[in-house]
């Protein structure tokens, strides 16, 4: 009995893990500019992998202390990458896409027209 729950519940974690994965897919393709993208790709490819991770946990016999060390580094370098990535095409000044519906809102541009706080 108990190989065939750890065999089901590993294939439950591969559907998930790769749904993600193809949900990450699409938002890279359908999404408008990099910041979006990066999103999709960043947060969904981060949580796919991690359910891969704990599938192959339950599929292949891994150590859980090495898969649970192997999911909280991906966990916290996932995030941290696509920062990165995002600040670095915000530097080199990538443009935003621009919806009609919602009005362009840039918190990180600089405001010239007033001095900065003299305290």
């Amino acid at each position: 009995m108990l190989p065939l729950l750890t065999s089901i519940l590993a294939l439950v974690l591969i559907l998930a893990g790769t749904a993600a994965s193809v949900l990450g897919i699409l938002g890279y393709y359908r999404l408008p500019d990099v910041f979006t993208r990066l999103h999709a790709t960043g947060m969904v490819g981060t949580f796919g992998v991690t359910l891969l991770v704990g599938a192959t946990v339950f599929a292949a016999g891994v150590a859980w202390p090495k898969a649970i060390l192997l999911a909280v580094l991906i966990l916290i370098a996932g995030p941290c990458t696509s920062h990165a990535l995002a600040s670095a095409a915000y530097r080199i000044r990538l443009p935003l896409h621009r919806s009609a519906r919602f009005p362009h809102r840039d918190d990180l541009e600089q405001d010239t027209t007033t001095p900065p706080n003299q305290s």
